[in-house]
């Protein structure tokens, strides 16, 4: 993951897979079903599937919900397996936006829709993720009092754990002076307040509960994948960026794995900004709307804290891979198979996505238990 320059994202992609039927104890020819994380990268469209050679696919799709659409890959994925239409289905992302002489803040832009509203925000600033999240961080900010010192608390807890995972891009320790330090991005977001932009791919294998007991790794069990569409912030009558679709999806999944948010041990949360984080936290209801500041401040989602949160470091220091960088880190974490930031008491993991800016999330809960 990171600065890997040469390859493709069939190439990435076919490695991923390749590792993860491994992993499995699969076979390609066992392989029926195939989804396809459609964000940002007009590589992974349908015809993928020839560079990789799946066969006879019962299921095949190119699916594009922003950085919630793993969230939806699993849902189409589980509805299927549960109709019986598959028997084994590949769950798979890879990009390659990173190019030797483009840095990061530019890798994406060329893949940006210029029309309509787009045009009219962009002449006054506001192009990409970086403007519209940071008018949100800043809009609670002005409501509640939250503050950039709060916000540099998450990146620097991320960053502690990224220190343990060696996937991770960013291995260096961070304080939070460091944090104060970087350079402003979109006020109120530093640098490190920010995502990292990666090459590379993750493949994930999904099956049903009683296929899954003869293969070669422990199963981990989906127990509920909701989504939540809330709408145009701009016109839908909510307060932009302060409410998202973690409310609705968290209480349906909640209801949906019979548990309350006080049985979830683990959380991994999609993190494209710091606020992201912690606006998703008080939607969750893991504390009131406008606490989140000093939900966050005493280090309870760092290595140690009572809310293991973003273990391999997210998006902030791990690796980005639209939607999947959460998933990955819940299984690995539901396995007991996180090395050194394994966190302990592990049996039921929450992995989140979000999309557009605030417009679009998915829940997904796991367990290694089946009951």
């Amino acid at each position: 993951m990171g600065k890997i320059y040469g390859r493709t994202c069939a190439d990435f992609a076919a490695e991923a897979i390749g590792l993860a039927l491994d992993d499995a104890g699969l076979q390609k020819s066992d392989i029926d079903g195939l989804l396809l994380n459609g964000n940002g990268n007009l590589d992974m469209d349908p015809r993928l599937q020839f560079s990789l050679g799946f066969e006879d696919l019962s299921i095949m799709n190119s699916m594009r919900a922003f950085g919630s659409t793993v969230g939806s890959m699993v849902q189409y994925a589980s509805l299927a397996l549960e109709a019986g239409l598959v028997n084994y289905v590949v769950l798979v992302y890879g990009d390659t936006p990173l190019k030797p002489a483009v840095g990061a803040g530019a890798a994406y832009a060329a893949r940006g829709v210029w029309d309509g509203m787009n045009v009219l925000k962009a002449v006054y600033g506001e192009f990409g993720g970086n403007v519209p999240y940071a008018l949100a961080a800043r809009r609670h900010m002005e409501l509640y009092g939250t503050t950039s010192e709060q916000l540099g608390g998450i990146a620097v807890a991320q960053r502690e754990w990224a220190q343990m995972n060696p996937y991770a891009q960013m291995q260096k320790p961070m304080t939070l002076e460091d944090h104060q330090a970087s350079r402003m991005v979109a006020d109120p977001f530093h640098l490190f307040d920010c995502c990292l932009v990666s090459n590379g791919a993750v493949a994930v294998v999904m099956t049903t509960a009683e296929r899954a007991k003869d293969l070669r790794q422990p199963p981990i069990h989906l127990k509920a994948a909701t989504q939540a569409a809330p709408g145009d912030n701009q016109i839908s009558g909510r307060d932009p960026g302060i409410v998202t679709g973690a409310q609705q999806a968290g209480e349906q999944a909640f209801a949906l794995a019979g548990i309350t948010r006080d049985d979830v041990d683990i959380l991994e949360l999609y993190d494209c900004y710091t606020y992201t984080v912690l606006v998703t936290l008080e939607d969750y209801g893991f504390c009131e709307k406008g606490e989140g500041g000093a939900f966050v401040a005493d280090g309870k989602l760092g290595p140690g804290g009572s809310l293991p949160t973003n273990t391999g470091g997210g998006q902030l220091s791990g690796y980005y891979m639209w939607g999947f960088t959460p998933l990955s880190e819940a299984i690995m974490q539901a396995r007991g198979q996180a090395g050194e930031r394994q966190v302990a008491k592990n049996d039921i993991v929450l992995a989140s996505g979000n999309g557009g800016v605030l417009n679009f999330h998915s829940t997904t809960i796991w367990s290694k238990h089946a009951d």
